[in-house]
């Protein structure tokens, strides 16, 4: 079997991991359980070819435990039985788990009591945000460690180790081309040795030239500043382009990350800037990309960006309203400075005194709702850019004027 040059340089101490200092740096605690000799249940996050696996591997080998690996989606509950039982033959073992935003219901079932007394020690590895992919029982026996993408400046560092190495013997290659793989390689590492080993085995003389680089890789080049802001300084542009009705603005940033294919990214800050900056304005516009969204999951690149256009171009002319981000900004202020009060008794659960709304003259009926300290808050203050937004504005003044009544 063949291995490709990214597991020939997979890490084989903490020493060797690449990026990631605030994990595995000076103090950092993934070096510290080392040091210390001491492993608990985590999940790693982040984006692939950033060194999940190789940091757990690293952390398995170097406590000096036994390990297994395995992988949600492709190992059944027999194989999780089996590596049980062989964690009750060696008195507990390291289960690096890939995927484990896949893991059922059934497996979920397996694991948990195993993982409660410590008999498995979990390492969970996912591309996936656990707080959303993954099942609250395992969620709170883990702590979670994000990593943070990898620099251009980082990827530099391990494609010069890979020239180091002995895999690639009699390699010619610059600088230049050094800085030209790694700006291909969307800050994944594995994606890095990838192209640099293909560009090597593509030559006859294992000199790798922008030439040779651009027969495999023809993809244009994105800079990003070094000091990794880069993506989300574009993707900041990208939003507050939408928010300041610059639809030229707009297209020109989408299409930079449409070139970089992140339509993850675009699908997040679509969804946000539909609820945050056009909200109760055009409040039909969360499900138009949501719809669109779906449709570009189903249809993929390149047709996606016909979709994505469109639905850019319309929220980028529509009108716009914080107003009903910023009424609850408001109300959660107030709750992190301590203003938490008991709930009036008319809305309590075994209450005597509510009025059901329904049975009054317009679903509504003067009853008070907020606690007794906060009663005359105002929260909400219309931004009046759409009729819609006008007509809610008019039920809101409303029924402050029948709250005011005999007060």
């Amino acid at each position: 079997m063949q291995e490709p040059l990214a597991l020939k340089l997979r890490p084989k101490n903490i020493e060797d991991i690449i990026g990631q200092e605030h994990l595995v740096g000076e103090n950092g605690p993934i070096r510290n359980f080392i040091n210390n000799q001491k492993v608990f249940s985590m999940i790693l996050y982040g984006q692939p070819g950033i060194g999940k696996t190789s940091i757990a591997s690293v952390i398995a080998k170097q406590v000096n435990m036994k390990y297994r690996i395995l992988n949600a989606t492709v190992n059944d509950k027999k194989d999780l039985m089996v590596v049980i039982e062989e964690a009750k033959m060696y008195d507990g073992l390291i289960l690096i788990m890939d995927e484990i935003h896949r893991l059922n219901k059934d497996k979920q079932d397996i694991l948990l009591p195993v993982l409660e007394s410590g008999l498995i020690t979990l390492i969970g590895l996912t591309t996936s945000n656990p707080y959303h992919k993954i099942n609250p029982a395992i969620r709170s026996r883990c702590q979670i460690f994000e990593l943070k993408p990898l620099t251009t400046d980082d990827i530099i560092k391990g494609l010069n180790k890979a020239i180091k190495s002995p895999y690639l013997e009699g390699i010619k290659i610059k600088k230049e081309e050094i800085s030209h793989i790694a700006k291909l390689s969307s800050n994944d590492l594995r994606n890095a040795y990838n192209l640099l080993e293909i560009c090597y085995y593509s030559t006859n003389d294992r000199k790798i030239t922008k030439e040779v680089i651009e027969k495999i890789n023809n993809k244009p080049v994105f800079f990003s500043d070094k000091d990794e802001t880069g993506h989300y300084d574009l993707l900041s542009a990208f939003q507050k382009s939408i928010r300041g009705s610059d639809v030229n603005a707009a297209l020109h940033y989408l299409g930079r990350l449409i070139m970089q294919e992140d339509l993850d990214s675009i699908y997040r800050r679509m969804t946000v800037i539909a609820y945050e900056d056009i909200g109760l304005a055009s409040p039909l516009m969360g499900v138009k990309v949501e719809a669109a969204i779906n449709a570009c999951e189903r249809v993929g690149l390149p047709e996606a960006r016909i979709i994505l256009a469109k639905t850019i171009t319309e929220m980028a002319l529509s009108p716009k309203s914080n107003s009903a981000y910023m009424a609850y900004e408001k109300a959660f202020s107030d709750i992190e400075k301590g203003e938490i009060y008991p709930i009036p008794d008319t809305i309590r659960i075994d209450s005597k005194i509510y009025k059901y709304p329904h049975d009054y003259k317009g679903s509504y009926v003067k009853q008070q709702y907020l606690p007794d300290n906060l009663k005359n808050k105002k929260y909400f203050e219309a931004k009046l850019t759409s009729k819609y937004e006008k007509d809610l504005n008019d039920v809101y003044e409303k029924i402050q004027k029948i709250n005011k009544t005999n007060d």
